[in-house]
């Protein structure tokens, strides 16, 4: 897979046509360890049917979902919360950026949180929130002008179990 893959956002049957393959990504980046809300027993049937709800969040307005594909395969997601309190209409959660580990160190990472910024800049929001308990996501996000706000301790559990720190990150859109 050397093709340059290409970032798309995703309108609500477009989700429900990919919730296998984006159950898929999840998946594999649980088997990696990656710390994003589920634990190692979490089954493809649990991350479809989290995929198949993701697209009740877009087809509501409240949740923008991007994909990286490289040919006809998914191999990166990433979501854009849109739903806040009436008094943080200018602020969104980024939530879920996944890219397949065989997939990683091509930039798909980078393109998919480029995608998210110019969605999250069209609809009138200016800053940005994510945590992430990953190293190589933090490099990432220092990378695309993101600022540490700091680390909470012992924040979720890692998928096989212990506790791990959780860093929290923000970015104002057009400054």
């Amino acid at each position: 897979m050397s093709e340059a893959a290409e970032i798309v956002v995703l309108g609500p049957r477009e989700v429900e046509a990919a919730a296998d393959q984006l159950a898929d990504v999840l998946l594999d980046c649980i088997a990696g360890g990656a710390s994003v809300s589920f634990m190692a027993s979490f089954t493809h049937r649990e991350a479809f049917a989290f995929f198949w709800n993701a697209a009740v969040g877009v087809a509501d307005g409240h949740t923008v979902l991007a994909a990286a594909k490289l040919g006809d395969k998914i191999v990166g997601t990433v979501q854009l919360n849109l739903n806040t309190p009436p008094n943080q209409p200018h602020r969104a959660d980024v939530m879920k950026m996944l890219v397949h580990r065989s997939a990683r160190k091509r930039g798909i990472g980078a393109a998919l949180m480029k995608l998210i910024e110019a969605e999250a800049a069209k609809r009138g929001r200016t800053l940005l929130v994510l945590d992430t308990a990953s190293g190589d996501a933090e490099r990432l996000y220092a990378r695309s002008g993101w600022i540490r706000a700091g680390v909470i301790p012992d924040y979720a559990l890692w998928p096989q179990g212990g506790f791990c720190d959780t860093t929290i990150f923000w970015k104002q859109l057009g400054a």
